[in-house]
């Protein structure tokens, strides 16, 4: 009798065997707009074109707040003079606020950006990781202006979920890049 019952546990195990489904890997896809440019209407001393999908919005100092409401993002651009003295501070400063962010990156690869048509020189930050930040730029003339620019999510950090984003803000911060003109 015990034999028989031994048997028939050892078939019920044998016999609820599970096959192995393999699933194929997902992953998120996220496709955002063909972004459509237009032209910035500040009455500050430069202007630039924008995704038409951000909404800009002037603040003090003839600073710019560029808001992607569907992606909790924002692009903070910021205005100085430059004066006899202060551009090597102003390059400081700029080249600082970008480094903060190392603690928590993994890489801040540089990108150097000229554009001798509009008169614009400077440098393109991308901050890959778990920052707070994740790019940061600067733009001048050398001679009297100086822009500098930062992206920024409404959300903790994660670089793998918001990687997508990331991409596409960075195209559109380089079209700002490549149009800013000086008045």
């Amino acid at each position: 009798m015990k034999n028989s019952i031994f048997f028939v546990c050892c078939l019920l195990f044998l016999a609820c065997e599970d096959d192995v489904v393999v699933k194929p890997n997902a992953k998120l896809r996220l496709d955002y707009p063909a972004p459509k440019y237009v032209a910035s209407k500040t009455n500050c001393s430069y202007n630039f074109e924008f995704n038409d999908r951000a909404t800009l919005s002037n603040t003090r100092n003839c600073g710019v707040s560029l808001n992607y409401p569907n992606m909790r993002a924002a692009v903070y651009i910021t205005y100085q003079k430059v004066g006899a003295t202060n551009l090597e501070s102003l390059l400081y400063d700029a080249q600082k606020l970008a480094y903060n962010h190392s603690r928590k990156a993994t890489s801040i690869p540089e990108k150097l950006f000229e554009n001798k048509a509009n008169n614009t020189y400077g440098v393109f930050y991308s901050i890959n990781g778990n920052a707070a930040s994740q790019s940061h730029f600067y733009l001048t003339d050398s001679l009297q202006h100086f822009v500098t620019g930062s992206l920024y999510f409404d959300i903790k950090p994660n670089f793998d979920s918001i990687y997508p984003a990331v991409v596409y803000l960075r195209n559109d911060i380089m079209h700002l890049m490549e149009t800013l003109e000086w008045n």
